[in-house]
């Protein structure tokens, strides 16, 4: 049951950034279910939230960003199934990370490490691991109750400048502050950042991975787009809104991960490198502060969805089954837009056992173990996280050799 409720929601009427007001609309994913808000079986019948999926662009500092802000408390609540330490591949990215930063910093028992939306405590394990001081920050009861468990120490609730005040009036700063995947969550960005500045130590660094807009457009990652991702960030924003609060970014690293991501390095002091200069005028010449590139997004993205909704609808009249991989936030995008439900999909099977005899929001989708797969043997497997699809398709190596297929998405629909 459909329920858009504007008691959840707000409609920004200047950036979340520069606060400039003359914000222009790229294109509408429509109205769809909060990602992640997974529902149990005697929820089904409960009506459901439906907020409005709008992209916008700010022509003043670049930022793409949506035009609705759910309320975070709603997002981010005590049911939060996303756990970070479930894909392998995503523990050894940041476990590197950390490793890299402890030798950086020659961080020992006298150093501090924080990081906010610290989620289970996967990377800040690295550290403790090492006897290295660390404090957890997390909005959601579960999985900050697991790394409490774990001996990481943890505070239950949002980083902030209030928070940052707290914390710094108890002397408490950073040698390293760590914010992964979590600047675009945020709503206020400008409080977020100010926070950053204020608990970290003068010769401390912040280091901050965001998914990156130019590999989102280039790459067709529409799906990425979901209530929790606020913004969609270019360096060419980036810089302007850490500038605003005197700081630099000195160093970058483009990623894979996540479809394409930057790792930024952010000090109290300038000395900006190539990596920086170097991305800020490749993306002047990409056209970062023209909307025409994101209008042409938008009109592909739509060919995307028609192609994918034809494929599905021709496997299921020659009488196949399709299953999908990975409950994930970006599932619910991609199958609201397009219109996929159980007409299509028989179920969804996903590795985190959280998720596990629940059901996606607005299509009902149950989702099970993926040993689910080799019992029933559906004949095609779409891979919702296709940013891990490599690892998934491995993991799944004995449901290929059986003679399942599986089907790839983004960047274009393809069946390996």
């Amino acid at each position: 049951m459909e329920r858009l409720d504007s008691d959840i929601f707000s409609i920004i009427n200047s950036c979340r950034s520069c606060g400039n007001q003359d914000l222009k609309f790229i294109f509408s994913l429509g109205s769809t279910p909060l990602a992640d808000r997974l529902l149990r079986k005697d929820q089904l019948n409960i009506s459901e939230h439906y907020v409005p999926l709008d992209l916008i662009y700010c022509p003043s500092c670049s930022l793409v960003q949506i035009s609705a802000t759910v309320n975070p408390e709603i997002l981010f609540n005590d049911d939060y199934p996303y756990h970070s330490s479930i894909s392998e591949n995503y523990l050894q990215h940041s476990r590197s990370n950390a490793e890299e930063l402890i030798h950086l910093k020659k961080l020992d028992e006298n150093s501090l490490v924080i990081e906010p939306a610290s989620n289970d405590g996967y990377m800040l394990k690295v550290f403790t691991e090492r006897g290295i001081p660390v404090l957890g920050i997390d909005p959601s009861n579960g999985p900050a109750s697991l790394a409490q468990q774990s001996g990481i120490p943890t505070l239950c609730t949002f980083f902030n400048k209030e928070l940052a005040e707290k914390l710094s009036s108890k002397s408490k700063f950073a040698d390293v502050f760590i914010a992964n995947n979590v600047l675009a969550h945020v709503p206020d960005l400008n409080g977020f950042v100010e926070g950053i500045r204020i608990i970290l130590k003068e010769n401390g660094i912040a280091v901050i991975e965001v998914p990156y807009i130019r590999d989102l457009v280039e790459r067709f990652e529409f799906d990425t787009i979901y209530h929790q991702h606020l913004c969609y960030f270019s360096i060419t924003a980036l810089d302007r809104l850490f500038r605003n609060h005197s700081l630099f970014i000195n160093q970058l690293r483009r990623l894979p991960i996540h479809g394409g991501s930057l790792r930024l390095f952010v000090e109290h002091r300038q000395k900006i490198d190539q990596s920086v200069t170097s991305l800020l005028q490749s993306e002047l010449a990409w056209r970062v502060n023209h909307i025409a590139v994101y209008q042409s997004f938008a009109e592909k993205v739509a060919i995307i969805r028609d192609k994918l909704v034809e494929l599905l609808w021709k496997l299921k009249t020659d009488g196949a089954r399709i299953a999908a991989y990975g409950a994930a936030a970006k599932a619910t995008t991609l199958l609201s837009y397009c219109g996929i439900d159980n007409q299509l999909l028989d179920y969804i099977v996903d590795r985190n056992p959280f998720k596990h005899d629940l059901y996606m929001g607005d299509n009902h989708l149950p989702i099970l173990a993926p040993e689910w797969l080799l019992k029933d043997m559906p004949d095609y497997l779409l891979i919702l996280a296709w940013n891990f699809a490599d690892e998934i398709m491995n993991q799944q190596r004995d449901y290929h050799q059986q003679g399942g297929k599986f089907i790839v998405p983004i960047p274009q629909v393809e069946i390996l």
